[in-house]
């Protein structure tokens, strides 16, 4: 019987292909098959731009298994369940005849990583090794050369905005809007007319070519955006 497979999530950083970790590295210059969803079919996946330069490198490259689902961005749960179980089972079939997979994502596996849902389907199955990357809003801090969080501050990391925003200000020292492209003028008004002491910068592109860093909220707002409020009190 043929030894099953190994599915690795690699979490590839923010951007800068230095920023990828040795271990991330060395698995992506020997594993067989590297597994890149991407939002679109006409859209190369921002992931594999960061992971390329090391991929081209292998005396294998022309024999590598490069496979670029499409995981569209879409509310739809039914459909993104129907998605995940394809991508899954896709993922199971290279497994099945004994070749490792690398599943690659932005920054870090564990945090809001479609990795995650795959993750979950097969863990029962297979051996699963997680390999965690730099995360968007570390890499912001870094750009900014500020910390966070210290001592005893508390951060609090949103996805999407709802009604527990009032709770989510009221008791966090530092908030990171992940995606910030949904940010509406509204929510800005809100964050920006608390009564609270405050510093709010966004990072576009953070620690790619275009890397962008602005005062208060982008305006721009293009997908690679991450917004960052600290409080002062």
């Amino acid at each position: 019987m043929t030894k099953k497979g190994k599915l690795i999530g690699i979490g590839v950083g923010p951007g800068d292909t230095e920023l990828l970790t040795l271990k991330a590295s060395k698995i992506l210059k020997s594993v067989p098959v590297v597994f890149s969803p991407k939002s679109a079919k006409e859209k190369e996946s921002i992931a594999l731009s960061i992971v390329r330069p090391i991929l081209e490198e292998r005396k294998d490259y022309k024999r590598l298994m490069l496979v670029e689902p499409i995981f569209p961005m879409i509310e739809d749960k039914e459909e993104l369940e129907r998605i995940w179980d394809s991508a899954s089972e896709m993922i199971a079939q290279y497994l099945n005849s004994g070749r490792d997979v690398a599943f690659i994502t932005l920054g870090d596996p564990s945090i809001f990583s479609t990795y995650s849902y795959v993750q979950r389907r097969l863990i029962d199955r297979y051996e699963i090794e997680t390999i965690p990357g730099i995360t968007s809003f570390t890499a912001c801090a870094a750009t900014r050369n500020k910390a966070l969080v210290e001592q005893n501050n508390i951060l609090t990391v949103v996805p999407k905005i709802d009604d527990r925003l009032e709770e989510v200000l009221e008791y966090s020292d530092a908030v990171v809007l992940m995606k910030a492209s949904r940010n509406t003028a509204e929510l800005e008004s809100t964050i920006e007319a608390k009564n609270r002491p405050k510093e709010i910068y966004s990072v576009q592109n953070c620690t790619r070519e275009n890397e962008k860093v602005i005062e208060g909220f982008s305006n721009e707002k293009p997908y690679l955006t991450t917004t960052i409020i600290k409080f002062d009190d």
